[in-house]
């Protein structure tokens, strides 16, 4: 959505510290039964001939809600209540501006080019009903009224937005009428009332959260719909970084007194709880179209869901046990919002859209909006991804200055861009900087850079950032070739259009993308130049070299995304709000459990986070005492003999030394376990691996280890491992997409045998690159549930002694073999 300067009211109310109020934690389990609730709810209420029972005096509006609330929570419409739902809504043509424009949005939502037709009929509707004499001109209201009001005129321009996205035809004039409507009826504090004053500007009656939210959602459609964008075409050349075209700043006031009375359990100015689902229902809207998580200091997603989750149909029922009852509906506490139905739509459609996955962040950095230099750019390349893989997402803005890691990871891909030295000022807030980003990244997370509008301060500036991220040696920016996967991931860029990138590899990808400027004597438009121009649903054309251009923009951003997100996307509940926090440092060594990771010559720190990752897990899912650190060890090293478990993995060939080959001999006679696996299945390895066990051990061969066998059972109190999931690309030229199919497989596992025990566990398929949850389209192997469950599963069985019980974590006996 189009940014007015929203994001400085953020910035001014937050005052140095994103911290959250935060409040019980909800879990995507309670937000998935509760949808689940609903929709059974509203599915047994439904008529036979597919309406919903409409007590209030609206044909037709509780039949689009309810219709609206399940295509939201995921049914679709084959769907037998949705199919029946959607045969009432095309037979029967409604009068009201809240039943056409509700029916106008679930044509949008279901089959929009089925049904488009049917949208364009109704927007003539709605631009025919839209009062032109004063005054209220501009706005919209009941059948036969001249007078309208805010809560109509929301919901018209809903649908006329959502039409507009479909391929229908909206008049500028009717935008530009609305715009000067909710402008001059705006308060001097920065809210919005039920309706407008009949003489002067400002409201009539007492300000309001919901019509606040109305307001600012309203301002925000509107400018998407007519503002100018910051950049153009003029004799067929691109003009970026255009000086901005101040938006009035209505949605900044208004966002900014949403912030100072912001609350979750009521409607703020309303009396009692009248309106307050109504208010939630556009609260969602407010965040999402702001790409803000926080309004004031509150994670507006997670507290709603968290009330709601909690809203009994019976305020006197307690919940059983102490335990949470998620409702399957819910009712109305105040006069406005008696029925069941809408209470139930509303809590349903707040709980459903407010979820989407944020597919990237905008990182916001000072000095002034240097880093917002076209304000459409990832708004347009997310809506552009939304059509391609068909699924909803969202994306953020996130305050570089203000947020820490748990902020950082909400999202999986952080875009950072500026024309400016992005560095702050200070050596230190450069180093917590620098260590912030490390954090992101080394959770597997995604950094896409680019340096706009000349961008030469900005390229010395990041430069010299990533050297602080990174100050080891091996982690350098370096050119991308035409190899990389990252040039056809999602839609193979043409060779003319290809543009210098560099990365970083860290760990099992490529984690850092950054487009440098050009050379001054030859400049292109840059990428979030050409996305700012690729407006979807404006209907903009362009001379065909330029489409060109912005056509390998976007199949890059996208290319880029499926990349570094292989497709996988978490919804906001999923992902918590706080990281889980290690007491690993306040613990004595003594006691824990600690394992090492073999040094040798085919890529032995390929993927360096993977055994953290690991323990860390088994503190936290198998509550086991670990040392969660990486510790890199020689083969031929006493402390090999410390550790009752080592992991070897890589991804080239190899081939060890004599002292290697007897050293680990001996490390296994005496005890100890071995798990290694080939990073992204790499044949070097798995060649080199088998090779090398077979000369090291020529009596017992690498055999395969049975779905059934005990270690991969729920024996050792690990996980039930007979089926898994394995990700397996699809082989294609390099002028094809890349592609990659989830097959439902039991566990590919070799191993050695000594003293009736596995010792040698190998997978030929991926698990460590998994483990650091870096996704890959190219890697072949396990995705990181399954990747930690069998190395969790090996840990377990690792610990068992050869009579079955359970070895103590203490530390590995030199002369004798494990602690016995």
């Amino acid at each position: 959505m189009r940014h007015t300067a929203v994001y400085l009211a953020i910035a001014a109310i937050l005052v140095g510290s994103i911290t959250p109020i935060l409040k019980a934690q909800i879990t995507a389990d309670q937000i998935r039964t509760a949808l689940e609730g609903g929709s059974r709810y509203l599915k047994g209420k439904q008529k036979a001939d597919g309406s919903w029972p409409d007590p209030m005096g609206y044909p037709g509006g509780i039949t689009g809600l309810c219709t609206l609330a399940l295509l939201h929570a995921g049914a679709t419409p084959e769907d037998e209540h949705v199919r029946r739902a959607l045969g009432w809504l095309r037979a029967n043509a409604l009068t009201k501006t809240y039943t056409v424009s509700l029916q106008t949005m679930v044509f949008c939502r279901a089959e929009p080019d089925k049904d488009l037709p049917l949208i364009q009929r109704n927007v003539d509707w709605i631009e025919r009903n839209q009062i032109v004499d004063e005054p209220t001109k501009g706005c919209w209201s009941y059948p036969g009224h001249r007078i309208g009001d805010n809560s109509n005129t929301q919901f018209a321009l809903l649908a006329l937005h959502e039409a507009q996205r479909a391929g229908a035809n909206v008049h500028e004039r009717t935008w530009r009428l609305a715009k000067t409507y909710w402008e001059n009826c705006q308060n001097p504090d920065g809210s919005w009332s039920y309706q407008k004053k009949l003489r002067g500007s400002g409201g009539s009656g007492p300000s309001t959260g919901s019509m606040t939210c109305a307001g600012i959602a309203s301002m925000i459609i509107i400018n998407d719909a007519v503002g100018q964008p910051d950049a153009t075409v003029a004799d067929g050349h691109v003009q970026c970084c255009r000086p901005h075209v101040p938006d009035n700043d209505a949605a900044e006031k208004g966002f900014q007194w949403l912030a100072r009375n912001f609350s979750v359990t009521r409607n703020p100015g309303q009396t009692g709880d009248d309106y307050a689902l109504y208010y939630l229902y556009a609260v969602e809207r407010v965040g999402r179209m702001t790409a803000e998580r926080f309004i004031g200091r509150h994670d507006w997603y997670r507290e709603g869901a968290d009330h709601l989750i909690h809203w009994y149909r019976d305020d006197s029922r307690p919940p059983r046990g102490g335990h949470v009852v998620v409702p399957d509906s819910w009712v109305g506490r105040g006069h406005a919002e008696t029925n069941d139905l809408v209470a139930t739509s509303f809590a349903m459609l707040f709980l459903s859209k407010g979820r989407r996955p944020v597919l990237l962040a905008k990182a916001q950095h000072r000095p002034g909006d240097d880093w917002n230099q076209h304000r459409h750019d990832v708004a347009n390349l997310t809506r552009y991804v939304e059509s391609k893989w068909r699924r909803d997402m969202t994306w953020q803005i996130v305050d570089l200055d203000l947020a820490d890691v748990d902020d950082l990871v909400q999202s999986p891909v952080i875009y950072y861009s500026g024309s400016r030295n992005p560095l702050p000022k200070s050596e230190a807030d450069r180093q917590r900087l620098a260590q912030k980003l490390r954090g992101y990244l080394d959770r597997g997370k995604f950094l896409l850079a680019e340096a706009g509008c000349g961008g030469r301060e900005f390229d010395k500036g990041f430069r010299d950032l990533m050297r602080r991220v990174f100050p080891e040696r091996a982690y350098q920016l370096r050119l991308l070739d035409a190899s990389h996967p990252i040039w056809r991931a999602e839609e193979p860029v043409k060779p003319e259009h290809l543009r210098p990138l560099l990365g970083i590899d860290f760990g099992c990808r490529t984690s850092v993308v950054y487009a440098p400027p050009d050379p001054p004597d030859s400049p292109r438009p840059s990428l979030s130049c050409l996305w700012e121009l690729s407006q979807p649903g404006r209907g903009t054309t362009y001379p065909a070299p330029v489409q060109a251009q912005i056509d390998a923009a976007r199949a890059l951003g996208i290319n880029i995304l499926a990349y570094a997100t292989n497709r996988e996307l978490q919804y906001k509940d999923e992902i918590p709000a706080v990281l889980a926090r290690s007491n690993r440092d306040a613990l004595a060594e003594r006691g824990q459990l600690a394992v090492a990771k073999l040094r040798h010559p085919g890529g032995c720190n390929a993927a360096p986070l993977a055994l953290v990752h690991l323990l860390e897990q088994a503190e936290s899912e198998l509550k086991l005492r670990t040392v969660a650190e990486e510790r890199l060890i020689n083969l031929t090293d006493d402390s090999l003999f410390d550790y009752h478990l080592v992991l070897m993995h890589g991804r080239t060939a190899f081939r060890l030394t004599r002292a290697e080959r007897k050293r680990l001999r001996l490390y296994v006679e005496r005890g100890g376990t071995v798990l290694a696996d080939s990073i992204c299945a790499s044949k070097a390895f798995t060649e080199s691996f088998r090779r090398e066990m077979a000369a090291i051990f020529p009596d017992k061969p690498l055999a395969r280890i049975a779905p059934n066998d005990p270690m991969l059972t729920t024996a050792y109190g690990g996980y039930d491992l007979k089926t898994v999931t394995r990700n397996d690309p699809q082989a294609s030229d390099r002028k094809q997409p890349i592609r990659s199919t989830k097959r439902k497989v039991a566990p590919a596992l070799e191993g050695i045998r000594w003293d009736n025990r596995w010792r040698v566990i190998f997978s030929p398929y991926d698990i460590s690159c998994a483990l650091e949850k870096h996704n890959s389209l190219e890697c072949q192997g396990y995705p990181h549930d399954d990747a930690a469950r069998i190395a969790l599963n090996v840990l377990l069985y690792s610990l068992q002694r050869a009579d079955g019980n359970q070895a103590p974590a203490g530390r590995f006996n030199r002369a004798a073999g494990p602690d016995r």
